[in-house]
């Protein structure tokens, strides 16, 4: 009888559905704030592309729209790490506009870090690169969960998630 072998994935996939509603909300917030009245910021997201394009009439207003957004991001569980902000660039009539990218897999060099980390807390378990997601596998349950809690703990420059629980 063979063993059985429980795994997990990690992956850098932000919840698309709650980046929605959170751009929503910070579109409605923005609606409703008086230092708003008038102005051209505003937030746009393309689903689709994964982008966020942000736009402020000068540097204040930019950074209280990012402000905004982040703001609804955590309420909603939403990691700020899963976007990259470019810099900002002047558009039409004198207004600078902000893109951020939401991010969408675990790059290569991220990936070895994590496997590297899972290896060095000398538990048996097997972690294997999967493209742009991590499968960690093991015959206990605890020590899958004993990983889980450490890759929690530490502050990991991208924000990771776990799915596929089995």
């Amino acid at each position: 009888m063979a063993k059985e072998t429980f795994s997990f994935d990690i992956v850098s996939e932000a919840d698309l559905q709650e980046v929605d509603n959170a751009v929503n909300q910070a579109k409605k917030e923005m609606a409703q704030r008086f230092d708003f009245k008038g102005s051209k910021s505003s937030i746009e997201y393309n689903r689709a592309e994964k982008k966020i394009t942000l736009v402020g009439d000068n540097d204040f207003k930019l950074n209280s729209v990012r402000d905004m957004l982040a703001n609804k991001l955590a309420k909603r569980g939403v990691s700020v790490k899963f976007l990259t902000f470019k810099d900002p660039e002047q558009v039409f009539g004198g207004c600078l506009q902000q893109v951020a990218d939401l991010a969408s897999g675990i790059p290569q060099d991220k990936a070895k870090e994590l496997v590297k980390i899972i290896k060095d807390l000398g538990l048996k378990t097997q972690a294997q690169i999967e493209g742009e997601k991590i499968r960690v596998s093991s015959p206990k349950k605890d020590d899958l969960q004993t990983v889980m809690a450490h890759l929690r703990k530490i502050d990991f420059p991208i924000a990771i998630t776990f799915c596929n629980y089995r």
